[in-house]
């Protein structure tokens, strides 16, 4: 029996409808179950624009430039460890993993810089983002990336959303 992830999705910008909110939350839980999160968590989503992302991109990076996506793990983990149950809120009984923020201007930019739909980029940008808040990374372009990328490659197909 599946437990229960709490996904709650924020947007300051116009337009994200009750399906895209769906869609993200599948694709989150998919990504979660194909890395074997099997106990009950939450992830922060925040959908917005180029300028508030830049802001919180300075902020929280000092890098003064807008970007994609976001992520904000809550433990340092490594690829393949997870959190325990016993790392979950008291309060809630789920375990925290971090929240993601994901600019809508940049999803679409570079859906059409890559040639492919808005929808595949989305779920790309929030693959990406899981990984990143269960540990991987891609600071180097050698093992971490390439087990990274394919790690995202396997969620999008079992989606049914591979490259385009």
């Amino acid at each position: 029996m599946a437990k229960r992830h709490y996904i709650p999705i924020t947007a300051d910008v116009p337009g994200v409808s009750e399906g895209q909110r769906a869609f993200l939350r599948k694709v989150i839980r998919t990504a979660l179950a194909t890395e074997g999160v099997d106990f009950p968590c939450e992830i922060d989503v925040s959908l917005t624009n180029d300028a508030t992302i830049h802001e919180v991109n300075q902020e929280m990076r000092q890098v003064d430039k807008s970007t994609d996506v976001l992520s904000f793990p809550a433990f340092d983990l490594t690829p393949g460890e997870l959190p325990g149950e016993e790392d979950a809120d008291p309060a809630t009984g789920l375990v925290p993993l971090g929240d993601m923020m994901i600019s809508l201007e940049h999803v679409a930019a570079q859906a059409r810089e890559y040639g492919h739909s808005n929808r595949r980029e989305l779920a790309y940008l929030v693959v990406h983002s899981v990984l990143h808040l269960l540990g991987y990374d891609h600071l180097d372009e050698g093992p971490q990336k390439a087990l990274m990328r394919a790690h995202e490659e396997a969620i999008l197909a079992q989606l049914g959303i591979p490259r385009e």
